[in-house]
């Protein structure tokens, strides 16, 4: 056998492909209906999947976490059809493993959390930044007012 057909199932599950791989969030976000929750059912369709595939994957990644319902029944979230979305896009597009599929993912949500607080942090600045101009404008409207 050539090198190639003897990789030990350990190397196989950590490889990943090489490179920068881009993933399109927001291409991901926009393929989700607006709605609340879905069930298996439903979230097979969207990502053109089988309903076990979800349930396997559903035990492979902690990032997909479905809540049940009271009769027992998955109802996935908007973030979690995302998520579903993006195991999909890394294990059949992008050629990841498992494995490397669930690295991917927690380096996207650091880079998401990441991404949130630089927001977040954008949002207060720019707040303050109007609040400033706003005292600026009134400051000279007293001024006037004494002079």
């Amino acid at each position: 056998m050539d090198e190639l057909t003897m990789k030990s199932p350990e190397a196989e599950a950590i490889s990943a492909p090489q490179g920068d791989v881009q993933i399109d969030l927001a291409e991901i976000a926009r393929m989700v209906p607006d709605k609340m929750a879905f069930k298996i059912g439903e979230v097979a369709e969207i990502a053109a999947l089988k309903t076990y595939v979800l349930r396997y994957w559903e035990s492979e990644f902690d990032a997909l976490n479905p809540q049940k319902s009271a009769f027992n029944q998955r109802m996935y979230s908007r973030r979690d059809v995302e998520t579903v979305l993006l195991i999909k896009k890394l294990l059949y597009d992008e050629k990841f493993s498992i494995a490397g599929a669930k690295r991917k993912i927690r380096e996207l949500r650091k880079e998401l959390k990441v991404e949130k607080h630089r927001i977040e942090v954008g949002d207060k600045v720019s707040l303050a930044s109007a609040n400033l101009e706003e005292l600026i404008l009134e400051i000279g409207l007293l001024k006037e007012l004494f002079i």
